[in-house]
């Protein structure tokens, strides 16, 4: 093998990781800052040309610093070697649907543009998020808010309690919790990516 060409279980493992950071929307960046690396050793490690990505504590300290775990890596990796088969075609049965299964329908992903500065330095007015409806955030990751009366926030999630939810952002700051009332709360998304455009 070429000394810089990366071994493909290494590629594979990198491009899950890369996949985990795209999740939790964050760039290879702050990704990397979150553990005390430069955005280019993270670039190593998604690339393969890290191979210390096959070493237990490396993948917990990675997949760590996008509140995933080394379990959620290989779950990503199984999705990419085995995918799901193809749905059951020629079966009937008067109870059973033989179609395709919920978990298979592609997920629905969603753009808007910030008007406002109230997420920076995360995003600032004119980036683009691209939230993903069908996932929770994880800690501090930014999250599209859809509340019963039609309002619409983007906030940076902390938690949630039975009643509440708790974020940072909007005018009270980056540095101040909010409380929502779940109760007022129809929706929830997790951003998956910032866009520059």
């Amino acid at each position: 093998m070429a000394r810089f060409a990366p071994d493909p279980d290494a590629a594979a493992l990198g491009e899950g990781l890369a996949t985990l950071r795209r999740h939790a929307g964050l760039s290879q960046a702050e990704a990397g800052v979150r553990i005390g690396m430069t955005s280019q050793g993270w670039g190593l490690y998604e690339s393969g040309k890290r191979p210390g990505l096959f070493r237990p504590d490396v993948q917990r300290r990675l997949t760590g610093a996008l509140d995933a775990t080394p379990e959620d890596l290989a779950l990503i990796l199984a999705r990419e070697t085995y995918p799901s088969p193809a749905p059951a075609t020629g079966l009937e049965s008067p109870r059973r649907d033989f179609g395709s299964t919920p978990s298979a329908a592609p997920t629905t992903i969603e753009r808007m543009q910030l008007s406002n500065d109230e997420l920076a330095p995360w995003a600032a007015s004119g980036v683009v998020l691209e939230f993903d409806p069908e996932r929770w955030p994880r800690r501090d990751q930014g999250c599209v808010i859809d509340l019963t009366d039609g309002t619409r926030l983007v906030r940076l999630y902390q938690r949630a309690d039975g009643d509440h939810l708790y974020v940072t952002g909007g005018p009270a700051g980056l540095e101040t919790e909010t409380r929502l009332d779940r109760a007022a709360v129809a929706r929830v998304a997790a951003v998956r990516a910032r866009l520059d455009e």
